[in-house]
């Protein structure tokens, strides 16, 4: 599939003055993220802070569509994001974000090249995004509930799990929803496609629970019994599921109609004044104690193979893709949908349909 960057004009101006207009920053020697769920742990931020000299402050998002809003709303309160592949090329093209100096950044030449070297990352000549973790997006249900064993997306639309169903409040509900009807670009949907898409996911609207918008809230609804199945960030939320030893396991699926790629990375925010944090920030991330840090916090699969060599062997390193970029090849990579504007409009008609 083509790499496109197209996009409503009249949004893109839009969040561009919105970065205009709002002039205050965080203060330096502090380092302000807005990233996701388990990508600023405990279990290894102080370590940074220790080494680095830079108190970090984070603030979570449950969906890439929250990153531009948050910018435009906070102005220069952050000084780094953490968003999806799908969703780099718009921070730069709205202009919330500046190049990344990769001579900087210990540990970029061994990060896997088929990230740090993708569209968006690298663009206009320039890097704009380090590459942090990745993964895919698969499906999660309860063994004893669900019968007989799912192999297709279609579970989440069957009527017998009327009430069961949870899905991810994200636009990606339509990258689902297209592939169960068999369109192919998913990323490039005509408007006839969208319609059905559209209509598809308004009918399943009885069938769901609830639209989820963070782990947290995802593994809630699976332990107070509310769901059984839905979309999930691959070995994130089965795994705090099943820690919590409610009597049932949880258990995630490739669907045959292939499950969902993705890659978050780091970008520096335009202007920001405590660029020398970023960097340290950048470089402790790509290191042994950033990369299996967060592989450990959140289950998701390390951009850096050699970082993780002490701490992933054997069936760990397996579990976690490493040096298997082929695994990447099988998944449906995210992209930045050719008509942001139509996808997100389509989206929020969903949600707002009784």
């Amino acid at each position: 599939m083509t790499k496109s960057h197209g996009r409503g004009r009249a949004w893109l101006s839009l969040v561009s003055a919105a970065v205009v207009a709002a002039p205050s920053f965080a203060s330096a020697a502090e380092l302000n993220i807005l990233t996701w769920e388990g990508y600023a742990d405990q279990s290894f931020i102080p370590k940074f802070e220790e080494a680095s000299g830079c108190k970090t402050t984070s603030t979570y998002v449950g969906s890439n569509d929250d990153f531009a809003p948050k910018l435009a709303a906070g102005g220069g309160v952050y000084d780094i994001i953490v968003p999806s592949i799908d969703t780099i090329g718009l921070m730069r093209q709205a202009g919330f974000v500046e190049p990344i100096d990769t001579s900087k950044i210990e540990g970029w030449a061994d990060v896997y090249p088929e990230f740090s070297g993708a569209n968006d990352v690298t663009a206009e000549g320039a890097v704009w995004s380090v590459p942090l973790v990745w993964g895919s997006i698969s499906l999660m249900y309860r063994a004893d509930k669900i019968d007989p064993k799912p192999d297709s997306i279609g579970v989440l639309f069957d009527e017998k799990y009327k009430g069961k169903v949870a899905m991810w409040d994200d636009k990606s509900s339509l990258y689902w929803t297209a592939r169960l009807l068999g369109f192919e670009n998913v990323y490039d949907l005509s408007d006839e496609q969208l319609e059905a898409v559209k209509q598809k996911l308004i009918a399943q609207k009885p069938l769901v629970r609830k639209y989820w918008a963070t782990a947290g809230e995802l593994t809630e609804l699976y332990a107070n019994q509310e769901v059984w199945v839905s979309n999930t960030w691959t070995g994130l939320q089965s795994k705090d599921v099943n820690a919590l030893k409610k009597g049932f396991e949880v258990v995630e699926f490739t669907p045959k109609e292939k499950a969902e790629g993705w890659m978050d990375s780091m970008q520096l925010v335009k202007d920001s004044p405590n660029s020398d944090c970023a960097y340290k920030f950048f470089s402790f991330m790509l290191s042994a104690e950033g990369q299996c840090g967060i592989v450990g916090s959140t289950g998701y699969f390390p951009v850096n193979p050699k970082a993780v060599s002490g701490c992933l062997t054997g069936a760990d390193a397996e579990a976690k893709k490493v040096n298997n970029i082929e695994f990447v090849k099988s998944l449906v990579m995210w992209q930045m949908p050719t008509r942001l504007d139509k996808y997100l409009e389509v989206w929020n008609a969903v949600k707002a349909a009784p």
